[in-house]
């Protein structure tokens, strides 16, 4: 299995804390770190946007994206929300070990 960094903004914390807790009690993630008061800036539908969001990171496997991406999408508010996912190529063994018995 080869674990995956998962990036996923969100328009507040209450909705992280509702997609988090799906994750994790569907064991689609490990776990997911909630960061509070990230600014982005975009254009969206020709716009320059500016917003506060809110980033969760999950860790997960790559069998698992799929089941991560509609989960998200299904709990989302966001039309196009952003769900990402870097490979892991190195980290420490019982960390990484860990996240593949959470997810199983």
């Amino acid at each position: 299995m080869e674990p995956r960094w998962v990036y996923i903004t969100v328009g507040n914390p209450e909705e992280a804390k509702e997609i988090g807790k799906a994750l994790v009690e569907s064991k689609t993630v490990a776990c997911v770190n909630i960061l509070h008061d990230m600014h982005s800036i975009y254009i969206w539908e020709g716009k320059l946007q500016e917003d506060v969001e809110t980033v969760l990171i999950a860790k997960t496997t790559q069998e698992k994206m799929p089941q991560v991406i509609e989960k998200v999408k299904a709990l989302h508010s966001y039309e196009c929300p952003c769900i990402i996912s870097l490979p892991i190529k190195e980290g420490h063994d019982p960390f990484l070990k860990w996240i593949e018995e959470q997810v199983a």
